[in-house]
This record gives structure tokens, C-alpha cells and sequence, in this order.
């Protein structure tokens, strides 16, 4: 091998080595957000145990960060669930519905008099424990995990979640 030639060897090696030191970092900085899965799988506290009436339905909006590949964005409201308390000594003794009609997504309320619940834009309606009414709805409302801490006014936790919407079946948007 001639000085020339093993200058040139080491000039490429050496060129080949500085783009690998720049490239990697810039790679794993483009596919990072790609590659996290960051589902809030977190429980949410909405209230106190105490704080709710017996089968009268409560509507909490729900206020999380939210992460969209790169854009993080402020906490804000990304949703509203109904907490509905059930007699003393039921299983589960808090139930927590989606406030998103599972039709199109509409935000559903609660129905004149309170015995259940109403969609505004395609009349969709639902009794207290979410059931559908009529045949507008393709399924009952969405329940939510709720989970509730120990003690003697125990707070009521819920784990908030969206799903797909013109579906007979509850799938999770990611």
C-alpha cells in the first residue's frame, strides 16, 4: 500500500466515521416519537366517593397533557366521563360511562327529568347504565375502568379512554 493510498483510506475512513457520529443521533432523534407508545395508563381522580349522589349521574371533564409524535401540548380538557354512585353495598359501588355518543361522537347529556341519557344530534338515547333506547346508537355507551383507593371516603379514579364511533364493537382509538 503506497502513503498515498493509505492516506486516502484514512481520510474515508475517518469521513465515514464523523457521518456515523452525526447520523445516529439524528436518526434516533427523527424515529423516538415513533417508537413511544404514550397511552395514558394512568388513572384519573375525579372526586370523592362522598361527593356523589345515589343514581344521580355527575359529568367531569377529564384534563390530560397530550403528546402527537412530536408536539407536546398543554394540559387541557380532552374528554368528559358520567360517574354514576350505586347503592350501598353494590359491586362495583361507581360506575363511569364515556360522555361520547358512540354514533358519531357527539357529546351526549344528561336526558330531561335525569332516568337517562340523550345525544343532541341524532336523538340517541340511553337509560343510566348506558343501554341504548332506541336504534340509532350501534352500541351502548362506553364504560370506563374505575378504580377507587382504601379508606372511609375513598376517591373515585377513572381511566379515561376513546373509542371508535360507528362500531358494534368497542374498539380503543390509539
Amino acid at each position: 500500500m503506497t502513503r498515498r493510498d493509505f492516506f486516502r483510506f484514512a481520510t474515508a475512513a475517518l469521513s465515514a466515521l464523523i457521518g456515523l457520529v452525526v447520523a445516529v443521533p439524528g436518526v434516533a432523534f427523527i424515529v423516538s416519537p415513533l417508537r413511544k407508545r404514550d397511552r395514558h395508563e394512568s388513572f384519573e381522580t375525579l372526586t370523592r366517593l362522598n361527593q356523589l349522589e345515589v343514581a344521580v349521574p355527575r359529568s367531569f371533564t377529564i384534563i390530560q397533557d397530550r403528546h402527537d409524535a412530536w408536539v407536546k401540548y398543554p394540559r387541557e380538557p380532552v374528554g368528559s366521563v358520567w360517574l354514576i354512585r350505586q347503592p350501598d353495598g353494590s359491586d362495583p359501588p361507581v360506575y363511569a360511562l364515556t360522555s361520547e355518543c358512540p354514533h358519531l361522537g357527539c357529546a351526549v347529556n344528561l336526558a330531561p327529568g335525569g332516568k337517562g341519557f340523550l345525544c343532541p344530534c341524532h336523538t340517541s338515547a340511553f337509560d343510566l347504565e348506558g343501554k341504548p333506547q332506541n336504534r340509532v346508537p350501534p352500541r351502548p355507551m362506553d364504560r370506563l375502568e374505575v378504580e377507587m383507593t382504601k379508606g372511609d371516603d375513598p376517591e373515585v379514579r377513572v381511566k379515561f379512554q376513546r373509542f371508535r364511533t360507528q362500531s358494534e364493537e368497542k374498539i380503543p382509538l390509539v
